[in-house]
């Protein structure tokens, strides 16, 4: 392995403002010299002038439609030689660079997070017999597949992923020195795209719930940051409802910090979402937990893992408004529980999540599958 090796990381669109997951952890890379790799380039906070991207003018669609028709692409191709291994994010991504990492002899690994082998695969007609065979494809050609959380293992390996080579990795987030002092300014934060299996309707009609009959001015306060197709729904809700709820859109991830900081519970009631859509472990609960707040959330996927009902967060069922409303209340209500869950949810991100940690983890399974 050379003194200093280097990492392709692949994204088809680089980069989501949702995925601060892939950058921070490729910035948190040590020994390994990291070059971010994109079909098309993303509008968006997390985007950045030094990316590598594939096809970045609209004259280039031809030639990048060839690449998801078949995973093969000479330009591509170009771009990858030289590096001493590929780690692609989302198993549909994986599979469009697989073919022209086999061709150089470069070693992949693939990340599969939710949706990439929750709703996806159980796609029907000719697109679902398409991604299924793709994704049967990267996971025999990869030489190494780590899941976010217990449950997408399972998922993967129910879609053909050999056992022996999914792996559980945490991502990790970083974790500060200190909490920095904040008043607090908001009793409920969210931050997610507005999706269906996030649960903003969820969030919103247990708020409703505890502000019935009160003034305003008694009602909990909600931030909620995020975009998504849902978001205009979720406004009218919330003003149907009338929720005590601000929706500031994309927000920069220092932005998000502030805000949560500022806040007293964050909440994440994640669901099943119709189509089969399910999340992995949402890194914005790990991030609100490195913070020192306490977490109401779902058991829904990877988030017990992250999560200890009555040490770290409270938990409840999908879908049960009831129950999320009453842990939202016995917080808001408790302040001494609210600081001894928060301090004890950081602790745990500590112990188990640090990014810095979870990084060195990752650069020794980059040299095992590089040798």
């Amino acid at each position: 392995m050379p003194a200093d090796p280097r990492v392709a990381i692949w994204r088809s669109a680089m980069l989501g403002g949702s995925e601060t997951f892939v950058r921070n952890q490729g910035d948190a890379l040590s020994r390994w010299k990291p070059t971010y790799i994109g079909a098309t380039k993303q509008s968006s906070a997390l985007s950045r002038d030094s990316d590598l991207i594939a096809y970045p003018a609209s004259s280039d669609r031809n030639a990048f439609l060839r690449l998801r028709l078949t995973g093969s692409s000479p330009r591509l191709r170009r771009l990858l030689a030289g590096f001493d291994l590929v780690h692609a994010h989302f198993g549909g991504d994986g599979w469009l660079v697989s073919g022209e990492a086999a061709r150089l002899g470069i070693p992949l690994v693939v990340t599969v997070h939710g949706h990439d082998v929750t709703r996806q695969p159980a796609s029907g007609g000719a697109h679902g017999l398409r991604y299924r065979r793709n994704l049967r494809t990267v996971f025999d050609r990869a030489a190494a597949i780590i899941a976010v959380s217990d449950v997408i293992k399972s998922k993967a390996i129910g879609w053909g992923a050999d056992p022996a080579k999914v792996r559980v990795h945490y991502t990790g987030v970083p974790i500060p020195a200190a909490v920095p002092p904040s008043p607090k300014q908001w009793d409920v934060a969210f931050v997610g795209r507005f999706v269906e299996k996030k649960g903003a309707g969820d969030l919103l009609a247990a708020l409703a719930s505890l502000g019935q009959d009160k003034p305003r001015a008694a009602k909990p306060r909600a931030i909620l940051i995020g975009e998504g197709p849902l978001l205009p729904a979720m406004i009218a809700y919330a003003r149907e409802l009338g929720v005590d709820a601000q929706f500031l859109g994309s927000r920069t991830p220092h932005e998000v910090l502030e805000v949560v900081t500022a806040s007293r519970v964050f909440a994440a009631p994640s669901r099943t979402a119709a189509d089969g859509d399910t999340e992995g472990l949402p890194t914005t609960i790990m991030e609100a937990a490195a913070l020192g707040l306490p977490v109401v959330a779902t058991r829904h996927s990877g988030i017990p893992e992250a999560v200890t009902d009555g040490e770290t967060g409270l938990l409840s069922a999908e879908g049960d408004r009831p129950a999320l409303a009453g842990n939202i209340a016995r917080l808001l209500a408790d302040e001494p529980l609210r600081e001894q869950l928060g301090s004890q949810a950081r602790a745990y991100m500590q112990a188990k999540f640090d990014l810095v940690t979870q990084t060195r983890r990752l650069e020794s399974l980059y040299d095992e599958v590089s040798r």
